[in-house]
Protein backbone atom coordinates (compact mmCIF):
# COMPACT_ATOMS: atom_id res chain seq x y z
CA UNK A 1 0.00 0.00 0.00
CA UNK A 2 1.18 3.52 -0.99
CA UNK A 3 -0.28 6.80 0.02
CA UNK A 4 0.95 10.22 -0.65
CA UNK A 5 -0.48 13.80 0.27
CA UNK A 6 -1.89 16.03 -2.25
CA UNK A 7 -2.63 19.45 -1.91
CA UNK A 8 -6.36 20.54 -0.28
CA UNK A 9 -7.36 22.48 -3.45
CA UNK A 10 -6.10 19.63 -6.16
CA UNK A 11 -8.41 17.27 -3.78
CA UNK A 12 -11.73 19.40 -4.02
CA UNK A 13 -11.06 19.16 -7.51
CA UNK A 14 -10.33 15.61 -7.54
CA UNK A 15 -13.95 14.76 -5.52
CA UNK A 16 -15.34 17.32 -8.24
CA UNK A 17 -14.86 14.35 -11.06
CA UNK A 18 -15.11 11.17 -8.91
CA UNK A 19 -18.00 10.20 -10.66
CA UNK A 20 -16.40 10.61 -14.50
CA UNK A 21 -12.86 9.00 -12.52
CA UNK A 22 -11.50 6.38 -10.85
CA UNK A 23 -8.66 8.26 -9.82
CA UNK A 24 -6.98 4.72 -8.22
CA UNK A 25 -7.14 2.77 -11.68
CA UNK A 26 -5.79 6.30 -13.00
CA UNK A 27 -2.67 6.20 -10.13
CA UNK A 28 -2.23 3.04 -10.43
CA UNK A 29 -1.81 2.67 -14.11
CA UNK A 30 0.05 5.77 -14.38
CA UNK A 31 3.20 3.93 -12.08
CA UNK A 32 2.64 0.97 -13.89
CA UNK A 33 3.65 2.94 -16.94
CA UNK A 34 6.27 4.53 -15.29
CA UNK A 35 8.13 2.00 -13.77
CA UNK A 36 7.97 0.04 -17.10
CA UNK A 37 9.26 3.17 -18.77
CA UNK A 38 12.45 3.09 -16.44
CA UNK A 39 12.97 -0.40 -16.36
CA UNK A 40 13.41 -0.15 -20.20
CA UNK A 41 16.14 2.49 -19.85
CA UNK A 42 17.94 1.12 -17.62
CA UNK A 43 17.86 -2.14 -19.37
CA UNK A 44 19.04 0.32 -22.33
CA UNK A 45 21.53 1.97 -20.15
CA UNK A 46 22.62 -1.60 -18.89
CA UNK A 47 22.85 -2.76 -22.49
CA UNK A 48 25.17 -0.02 -24.27
CA UNK A 49 27.50 -0.50 -20.78
CA UNK A 50 27.94 -4.25 -22.06
CA UNK A 51 28.40 -3.06 -25.51
CA UNK A 52 31.01 -0.44 -24.93
CA UNK A 53 32.92 -3.15 -23.06
CA UNK A 54 33.23 -5.75 -25.83
CA UNK A 55 36.46 -5.72 -27.49
CA UNK A 56 36.86 -3.78 -30.39
CA UNK A 57 37.25 -5.19 -33.84
CA UNK A 58 39.57 -4.69 -36.70
CA UNK A 59 38.03 -1.76 -39.34
CA UNK A 60 36.61 -3.40 -41.99
CA UNK A 61 35.76 -6.82 -40.08
CA UNK A 62 31.66 -5.81 -40.74
CA UNK A 63 32.26 -5.47 -44.89
CA UNK A 64 34.96 -8.63 -44.85
CA UNK A 65 32.04 -10.59 -42.91
CA UNK A 66 29.09 -9.04 -45.49
CA UNK A 67 31.39 -9.88 -48.82
CA UNK A 68 31.63 -13.64 -47.50
CA UNK A 69 28.22 -14.02 -46.61
CA UNK A 70 27.03 -12.38 -50.13
CA UNK A 71 29.77 -15.40 -51.66
CA UNK A 72 27.96 -17.97 -50.15
CA UNK A 73 25.09 -17.47 -52.81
Amino acid sequence: MVSFRIPKKLKERMDALRDIVNWSEEVRRFIEERVRMLEQVKAIEELEENIRKLPKVPRGTTVKYVREDRDRY
